[in-house]
């Protein structure tokens, strides 16, 4: 390959190299250094899972490069596709319900090509970059971790939790292969995970973790789910923004109440609890305890689908979720 695009190239001037899915080509890792070492290319570099900056590429290219990580339309991206006078709340049902994919948007009339579109990038996704590249042979029990992953988003999942829950479902599996399994799906970037993080020890905890799907619109492919959850559907939306605004993302834990996001960017951090309501008390109290709980003056938001003015609890700003989305980073 290096030879090949070497001979191509044009001498005394800028040469811009775009490879999509380089991965794929044997040898790709001295071939993509040796080109970048040439002073005349500019060297872009696409793929769609972990693997492309893992192991040899990783170190032969340490230092050398820019990550830019992308995800499917944003809520506030898919807005500027619609009329301006949009219902925002229409809008977002649109989204949940569909797909924040780019290309849905030019089939969103038509449902069930939006769902023969969603289970082909699935099966592209699962089959090529997961059984494929892990050499998995039971893809049965493959499909039943992601449809157990696809159930419980937003849920805190331990391994040997799910390979017991699992097992008592009459598909028996071992712990490590659920984490094989799970480690995968991860590289491809059809879950993510957030570790959990204890807010007053300021330590990463060992076990349990969250899993958030990179398209809402997906689950319905996996589990054949249509509606319900939406307080998980919610979360799982918030946890995409806030990894396109940037910073690690961790669920947080004080005492035994649960922080839905905890974001840290260099030496800051922000808290953040997610609720569909919070106009019964009862709820109200729940969700802001944990915040009220955390010893420090960091920015702390309550978003919720409540479409109710702005309003600040002891410091804690509790915000309409969807103009929330709405702003720039």
């Amino acid at each position: 390959m290096y030879s090949h695009v070497k001979k191509n190239l044009c001498p005394g001037k800028m040469n811009y190299l775009f490879f999509d899915e380089i991965q794929m080509v044997d040898g790709f890792q001295k071939a993509i250094d040796s080109l970048f070492l040439l002073d005349n290319v500019d060297l872009y570099v696409t793929g769609s899972n972990a693997y492309l900056l893992s192991g040899e590429i990783a170190t032969l290219l340490t230092g050398r490069y820019v990550e830019i990580k992308l995800f499917p339309f944003s809520f506030n991206e898919y807005l500027q596709s619609k009329p301006s006078d949009t219902n925002i709340e229409a809008a977002y049902r649109e989204y949940i319900e569909n797909s924040s994919f780019p290309y849905v948007l030019q089939i969103k009339g038509d449902r069930e090509m939006v769902r023969e579109y969603l289970a082909g990038l699935y099966n592209t996704i699962v089959l090529k970059d997961v059984v494929s590249r892990r050499k998995i042979t039971d893809i049965m029990m493959l499909e039943s971790v992601v449809r157990f992953l696809a159930d419980n988003i937003g849920n805190i999942s331990v391994i040997k939790r799910i390979s017991d829950t699992m097992t008592s479902l009459g598909r028996k599996i071992a712990s490590h292969t659920v984490e094989n399994y799970i480690s995968a799906l991860t590289n491809s970037y059809i879950f993510y995970s957030v570790p959990r993080y204890d807010a007053k020890g300021k330590q990463l905890l060992k076990t349990g973790q969250k899993y958030y799907l990179v398209d809402i619109g997906l689950r319905s492919v996996i589990n054949g789910t249509k509606g319900g959850d939406l307080g998980h559907v919610l979360e799982n939306v918030v946890y995409l923004e806030l990894a396109r605004r940037g910073g690690e993302i961790y669920v947080g834990k004080i005492g035994d109440a649960e922080i839905d996001f905890v974001v840290v960017q260099g030496e800051r951090k922000s808290y953040y609890q997610v609720s569909l309501s919070v106009r019964d008390e009862d709820t109200m109290k729940r969700e802001l305890a944990p915040l009220q709980a955390i010893p420090d003056n960091y920015p702390k938001y309550l978003l919720t689908l409540d479409n109710d003015p702005q309003i600040f609890h002891d410091g804690i700003k509790q915000q309409y979720v969807l103009d929330w989305l709405r702003k720039e980073k």
